[in-house]
């Protein structure tokens, strides 16, 4: 009964989310909550900004996340323009918030968008070689943030990086197989995963989901998918399928599921899905479609 009274008294969590005794970690979508998640383990309390099954392109923080953030230790963002919102939402925080602010993408090769160079590709996260480098960010905010756990920290970084690494060889070896190497998707959100095995990427939308194609777009998607024999559209779930499926039913081909990992659904966080598992997902998908 003392244990658990002190574990009570020492880990208390507040009205706002924050948990008393342990690193307070606000993130700003989901990759970065799991992979805080995995390297903090029990030290850490991680508030993900993004609700379950909200597709983050499209959100925009409240009046509680501010209190969150006001008394949190470290916020983790992803960058590369991808939280429109950041700038602002820090700008209105407290002048007693302390909290240390980390880009987890900082020192990721990124992908340009515009012949300029001026624009970034920000989905970064769905290479696991790029994940590896923002969880290795992750962690050093920890060891800053809570140094006394520092060995702890160090050794969950390492054992997820050595999935991540395991991730990826199952990429590697299993696209290096397949007959095709083009896909169609709605969202154009795998440049980074194309890039590292190989494969060509033709949308529907641009960089944002919820983008509208013009006539000329879906015109060149549907010759993409003729010229290329392909034979589904990769969707995603956390926006909607009509477009795909349209689209399919007027190519002659169906449609597969595609997560670009912005954000995952009720259904699976309660079935304990994660980063990696959701990744094997998809891995399984892109080898169905490019037989």
């Amino acid at each position: 009964m003392i244990v658990i009274a002190l574990c009570i008294s020492g880990c208390r969590k507040t009205k706002a989310g924050l948990v008393e005794g342990k690193v307070n970690v606000v993130t700003s979508f989901y990759p970065l909550y799991d992979f805080t998640k995995k390297i903090g383990g029990d030290y850490v309390n991680v508030i993900n900004l993004v609700p379950a099954g909200v597709e983050p392109h499209d959100w925009s923080p409240k009046s509680r996340d501010i209190k969150n953030m006001t008394g949190a230790q470290v916020f983790v963002y992803q960058g590369a323009g991808f939280e429109g919102w950041v700038k602002d939402f820090l700008g209105s925080l407290s002048k007693q918030s302390t909290v240390d602010v980390v880009e987890a993408s900082k020192g990721v090769n990124f992908i340009y968008t515009d012949e300029k160079k001026e624009e970034f590709d920000p989905h970064a996260w769905l290479s696991p070689l790029n994940a590896r480098q923002m969880a290795n960010n992750i962690k050093t905010a920890l060891v800053k943030a809570d140094p006394a756990h520092k060995d702890v920290y160090e050794q969950n970084y390492q054992n997820y990086a050595s999935q991540l690494t395991e991730l990826d060889g199952r990429y590697t070896t299993a696209l290096a197989q397949t007959s095709k190497k083009e896909i169609a998707v709605s969202h154009h959100a795998f440049a980074y995963l194309c890039k590292d095995y190989g494969l060509t990427q033709m949308s529907i939308m641009g960089l944002s989901p919820d983008a509208e194609p013009t006539s000329q777009d879906l015109k060149k998607i549907n010759a993409f998918i003729k010229d290329h024999q392909l034979k589904y559209i990769f969707f995603e779930e956390l926006v909607s399928d009509k477009l795909a499926k349209t689209l399919a039913k007027d190519a002659n081909v169906n449609t597969l599921v595609l997560n670009p990992l912005e954000g995952l659904t009720e259904a699976q966080l309660e079935a304990g899905e994660d980063y990696i598992s959701i990744m094997d997902k998809n891995l399984k998908n892109l080898v169905m479609s490019l037989q």
